[in-house]
């Protein structure tokens, strides 16, 4: 009657865990969580809000003919005025806490760093998305409902 003395010592299965995490970076998720036979694992990643510094220059809503792209380079849209905040994560943004709420920020509101700006949806839990600093708001770059991908511009602080 010799059992094995790993399994009883080491519920935890190393591989699971790994395959957990490469899941957490192949899809953009933040954490994850799996219970099977009594045993639960939660495997999580911290969020890092970043903020890309633009250049001062501001280009007009008026645009000149551009130059053929090469064909392996998409065209790069022109850079927002102020620091662009990006989605953490895969998911869907809402402006606004419900339907038929005011939204969280519109345009030309003044925010604090830590207030919501908005929220992401992701595997049916809303995540809030806070300002990275204390700003005026330039520029809303997403609309609501929308989805929107791992590092995409949201929002314009100045």
């Amino acid at each position: 009657m010799a059992s094995s003395p790993k399994a009883s010592a080491d519920p935890i299965d190393a591989r699971m865990v790994r395959k957990l995490a490469d899941i957490l970076t192949d899809t953009g998720l933040t954490e994850i969580e799996v219970e099977h036979n009594g045993l639960k694992i939660r495997v999580a990643r911290s969020l890092t809000i970043q903020a890309q510094v633009a250049p001062s220059a501001y280009a007009p809503a008026a645009h000149a003919p551009a130059a053929p792209a090469a064909e392996a380079a998409p065209a790069a849209p022109a850079a927002p005025r102020g620091d662009t905040v990006n989605s953490p994560m895969v998911g869907t943004v809402y402006l606004q806490p419900q339907p038929g709420a005011d939204p969280f920020v519109k345009v030309g509101d003044t925010v604090q760093a830590g207030q919501t700006l908005m929220i992401v949806e992701a595997m049916k839990t809303m995540n809030p998305i806070p300002a990275p600093k204390g700003g005026k708001v330039v520029e809303i770059l997403v609309e609501d409902g929308q989805p929107v991908e791992f590092g995409e511009p949201l929002i314009v602080l100045e």
